[in-house]
């Protein structure tokens, strides 16, 4: 990476999908731009390293590219980033759910394979999936046209008045009604089989919400159609390789990438930003804009020590909710396993539950501050898709566990020994990992005979790869309805702008929220550009 000096038009904090995109769209504009980095490596949540033995190589935090291929930023970038090595590897059988009973379901992109599939359930089960699939094509430019905008703004407004006036009042209303409706309720409603149930609900963890949310519903649907439109994406060779071309992209167009710099003030002037300082005292200029990639506790608590901030803002960052936490499982494994189902083998995702009962047991659990008794497994076979991730004849599994508390107060199955002072200690860790492990062999016979290593990531461990996970959490903030959408990040600021002109605030923590779409960067990078 090339050596900065000391002045810019734009310096983004934090590397991560958000950055790279904002950097790549103003960088391609001509701006000058500096990318800081606390880590030792660029990325932010997309890391990846031979984390367990030498030649198994795994993405560390996040690595499925749905929600990206899917997005505005990479329908503009996808020529350039593509161009500088980036290649991705899918599959026409995106996911699958499995129960600890061995039922199974598979999920294709072919939409008339899929109809089979579900009918062979049920016709009701058929009309649901149509349904669900249909309602998202026939809504996506109101949908995506939410999600892709800022939401406080007048074109934002009148793209709304246009939608009324093409659909009429009744049906724009209906639209919203249905869209806040919940994932349990939607399920219930439009399949009769528990098994499809169980392949859907589990997704709805990936979005940071429960199914008995507001606005579950409508992000099931959207997840529903999503798998079929994308599949299910990897990065050839680990998802590293898109931070490289990413980078490659940004310096190639004259900007700056600096890793282990740690910003720890953003120097404000006359209620402007001007630049940053770091850890190590050195300080950048920016002439147009700091563009800050971190959560609101980070940006008002910390790196706004020295400006005046409004009240009502502080306030309002200082009562910012972070949710439920995260645990990783990374295994490398002597060979390919044999699941209790072989259709599930070369299937990339896989949950393991019993469907919506259990995965809001578990949710209730966590969010009591209890370690649940049945935790929905997220499965990941990266191999299933990109061989070269490992060495012949070998396998690795990516493993999440999204329902845990980040104080741990107890276990609800009442045999696992919890630290009185609820930390994620190292034997609690691997007490929890111990149970999941257990469960996944139910449907993996002989797995504990196949594991050359494990490693295993807890919410702390997590927090302190990054600073942004607080608790664990890896979707920055919780996103229930009351911190999403108009009100994400806070009810109290406006889109991604902040009481300080020339500072913007992206990433996860803000609109359109979590995931590796790269939304936010986008949007602010776009505004800048104009």
């Amino acid at each position: 990476m090339k050596v900065a000096d000391n002045n810019y038009d734009y310096i983004l904090i934090g590397t991560g999908i958000n950055s790279l995109v904002c950097g790549a769209v103003l960088s391609k504009s001509g701006a000058r731009v500096l990318l800081l980095e606390r880590s030792d490596q660029a990325g932010g949540c997309i890391r990846t390293e031979e984390l367990t033995l030498p030649g198994f190589t795994h993405d560390v935090f996040s690595g499925w590219h749905p929600l990206f291929v899917l997005s505005p930023a990479y329908e503009e970038l996808a020529e350039d980033l593509h161009a500088r090595g980036l290649t991705y590897c899918n599959t026409d059988r995106p996911t699958g759910v499995v129960t600890p009973t061995g039922e199974c379901l598979v999920l294709s992109t072919d939409r008339e394979l899929n109809s089979q599939t579900f009918n062979a359930f049920g016709a009701t089960n058929l009309t649901g999936y149509l349904n669900a699939v249909r309602t998202i094509e026939d809504s996506a430019d109101l949908t995506f046209g939410l999600l892709n905008s800022e939401l406080r703004r007048f074109s934002t407004l009148m793209f709304l008045l246009n939608q009324i006036r093409k659909r009429g009042i009744a049906s724009t209303f209906d639209f919203f009604g249905q869209a806040l409706g919940t994932c349990a309720d939607w399920l219930e409603s439009s399949f009769t089989s528990p098994l499809v149930r169980s392949l859907y609900a589990p997704w709805i963890l990936h979005t940071g919400l429960s199914p008995n949310d507001a606005l579950s519903g409508h992000m099931g649907k959207l997840i529903a159609f999503s798998l079929e439109t994308a599949g299910m994406p990897v990065v050839k060779g680990g998802s590293a390789n898109l931070v490289r071309a990413f980078s490659s992209l940004i310096e190639d167009n004259g900007g700056v990438l600096k890793c282990e710099a740690d910003v720890d003030e953003i120097l404000v002037s006359g209620n402007k930003a001007k630049g940053v300082i770091l850890t190590s005292g050195q300080s950048f200029q920016a002439s147009k804009a700091v563009i800050a990639n971190v959560t609101p506790t980070q940006l008002y608590q910390r790196l706004l020590k020295n400006a005046s901030i409004p009240e009502r803002v502080n306030k309002a960052a200082n009562e910012f909710r972070y949710g439920r936490s995260n645990m990783q499982i990374h295994l490398a494994l002597d060979a390919k396993p044999e699941w209790v189902d072989r259709q599930l083998n070369d299937v990339p995702m896989i949950h393991v539950t019993e469907g919506i009962k259990s995965i809001c047991e578990s949710i209730n659990a966590a969010e009591a501050g209890y370690l649940p008794c049945r935790p929905t497994i997220v499965v990941g076979q990266p191999a299933a898709l990109d061989k070269s991730r490992v060495p012949e004849g070998r396998w690795i599994f990516w493993l999440q566990l999204q329902e845990l508390p980040r104080k741990v107060l107890g276990d609800a199955a009442g045999t696992i020994r919890v630290p009185e002072s609820g930390e994620w200690t190292e034997e609690l860790r691997e007490a929890y990992a111990d149970r999941v492990m257990e469960r996944l062999s139910q449907v993996i016979p002989g797995l504990s005979n196949r594991i050359l290593k494990r490693v295993v990531l807890s919410p702390a461990d997590l927090e302190r790869l990054n600073i942004n996970l607080v608790g664990g959490d890896p979707y920055s903030g919780d996103c229930k309805l009351n911190q999403n959408l108009l009100w994400r990040p806070l009810a109290a600021t406006r889109n991604h702008e902040t009481p300080v002109k020339n500072l913007y605030h992206i990433g996860a923590s803000t609109h359109p929220g979590p995931g590796l779409g790269g939304g936010s960067g986008y949007q602010v990078g776009k505004v800048l550009d104009r």
